[in-house]
């Protein structure tokens, strides 16, 4: 097949055969539960992903967040109480353990989502509406897709800061249950095309290879009724493991600041015009300051990741750990420059 780019004409081949999803499902189906949960306002269903040996379940902060009991179901049945080990709000995730773990869990594999690319083949397992181990596939529509949630007190259908994920005006998130505070969710998800449906939260996305690359989180919506679009957004794993990590030693994560107010914004360099996140203030004493950003800088890349939006660079940075030293990409003056950044800790983590 050639593909005309410009005034260049690429051929481009088919490499490897289709995925053997039957394979795959029966060698990872049994990684995957069920969680069902009660809360002051109900009872609420989501999935997860057994972790480890011990019994801990990967799943999403919004599926237990406030519960008053939970419970987890093996794909082959059995039933289980947990306990909530930690959960992190600002990246909608959360631990869970089997408070008796049977001896034979199988464990999910996690692979390299930094490796993810678009186009590339990719399945679900959850629990959507209750239906368990409800198998997906699709591709990967876009990698680092910014995502912005908001999660309001006593909501059960919460909703999407408007623009601020940049997707097209209507689409909602959906997510369920709510947690019992408002906070904002930053991501810069794994967007797929698979169907994903109210109860697949906290579930595992697998590559063709079996490993876990995402936890899938939320999907973009027309309405609350609508169900899947086809815009299905994703965890990335290497962010959920390092979460999952902190949150199994420590009951808490913790996450990098840089010290700046931003918003959307654009800049001209030379006859270009550049999108990215506007610094509209630069707190004292914050690594932002120490590193010489000022008022109205444009950062349109951090480390060579695209920020071409305020809520790119909060999720690229919650990626990060306090003491990593990155490179960020400015516009000042209509001139492009590079400055280092050594990261802090939020203190609200």
């Amino acid at each position: 097949m050639s593909v005309a780019t410009g005034s260049t004409t690429k051929t481009v081949s088919s490499t490897g055969t289709a995925p053997d999803w039957e394979a795959v499902t029966n060698a990872v189906a049994n990684s995957v539960v069920s969680i069902t949960v009660k809360t002051a306002s109900g009872t609420a269903v989501g999935s997860g992903v057994i972790y480890d040996s011990e019994g801990h379940v990967v799943t999403n902060n919004h599926v237990v967040a406030g519960a008053s009991q939970i419970q987890v179901t093996l794909a082959d049945g059995r039933i289980y109480a947990a306990e909530l080990t930690g959960t992190d709000p600002a990246t909608d995730l959360a631990v869970i353990k089997l408070t008796d773990a049977p001896s034979d869990l199988t464990v999910a594999q996690f692979g390299d989502s930094d490796q993810v690319v678009t186009g590339q083949d990719v399945m679900a397992i959850g629990n959507p509406l209750g239906l368990s181990s409800t198998v997906t596939t699709g591709i990967v529509s876009a990698v680092n897709r910014p995502v912005v949630t908001t999660q309001e007190e006593s909501d059960d259908s919460p909703t999407q800061s408007e623009g601020s994920s940049g997707l097209p005006e209507g689409l909602e998130q959906f997510l369920r249950p709510q947690t019992t505070t408002t906070s904002q969710t930053y991501t810069n998800a794994i967007q797929i095309d698979a169907a994903i449906n109210p109860g697949n939260s906290g579930g595992p996305l697998f590559d063709e290879t079996g490993k876990v690359i995402g936890i899938t989180s939320s999907i973009a919506q027309v309405s609350e009724s609508s169900g899947s679009i086809g815009l299905g957004f994703a965890i990335p794993g290497n962010l959920a493991t390092k979460v999952a990590n902190q949150l199994i030693e420590s009951g808490k994560a913790t996450h990098a600041y840089l010290g700046v107010s931003i918003g959307d914004g654009a800049a001209q360099v030379g006859d270009v015009t550049r999108a990215g996140a506007q610094v509209g203030s630069v707190e004292s004493g914050s690594p932002a300051e120490k590193a010489g950003l000022k008022e109205g800088d444009l950062i349109t890349a951090i480390d060579g990741k695209a920020t071409s939006q305020a809520a790119a660079l909060t999720g690229f940075v919650r990626q990060y750990s306090a003491g990593d030293t990155v490179t960020l990409t400015i516009v000042r003056a209509g001139q492009e420059q590079q400055v280092e950044a050594t990261l802090a800790e939020r203190e609200d983590s």
